[in-house]
């Protein structure tokens, strides 16, 4: 068996001091996430954060940033999680469109309010996306290369 690791995205949005956050069921826990889920078949990261943001808060989600990449393991499973932390903005908002299974429903919270809700997390990804969002760390998008569309004998030869 190949091992290989579970690719998710996470959106990091902030308006006004609070962050978008969702609270979901998980391993029979109602949990506090960002808006976060798997990478499909196919898609880009930017197009899963997007995709994602909106089935998990039904707001139209524009990624800006890059925040970082983090692997975590997880403690009781094996399972390790590469995800990809994106900062961005919403722009509209779909108050009438169902959200995703398991989710209950989506939350802007302080930094305070999602310190004191620590042991609420669905994993220490939560707090560090957060305290790095508010450290000023930022990549650009530019730094995500996607070359699901390139020429395969134009990429070959450009490596040689």
């Amino acid at each position: 068996m190949i091992w290989k690791p579970n690719v998710v995205v996470a959106a990091m949005v902030e308006h006004e001091g609070k962050f978008l956050l969702v609270e979901e069921q998980a391993d029979g826990q109602l949990v506090l996430n960002q808006p976060a889920g798997h990478l499909d078949e196919g898609e880009s990261l930017l197009t899963a954060v997007a995709r994602e943001t909106l089935e998990e808060t039904a707001w139209h989600f524009t990624p800006e940033m890059l925040l970082g990449v983090y692997r975590w393991p997880h403690p009781t499973k094996s399972i390790t999680y590469l995800r990809f932390a994106f900062i961005g903005r919403v722009t509209r908002h779909e108050p009438e469109r169902s959200l995703d299974h398991g989710i209950v429903r989506c939350v802007w919270l302080t930094p305070e309010e999602i310190r004191a809700q620590r042991s609420r997390h669905r994993s220490p990804q939560v707090e560090r996306c957060l305290n790095d969002y508010l450290a000023g760390q930022r990549y650009p998008l530019e730094v995500i290369q996607d070359l699901a569309n390139i020429n395969l004998s134009a990429a070959v030869h450009q490596t040689r």
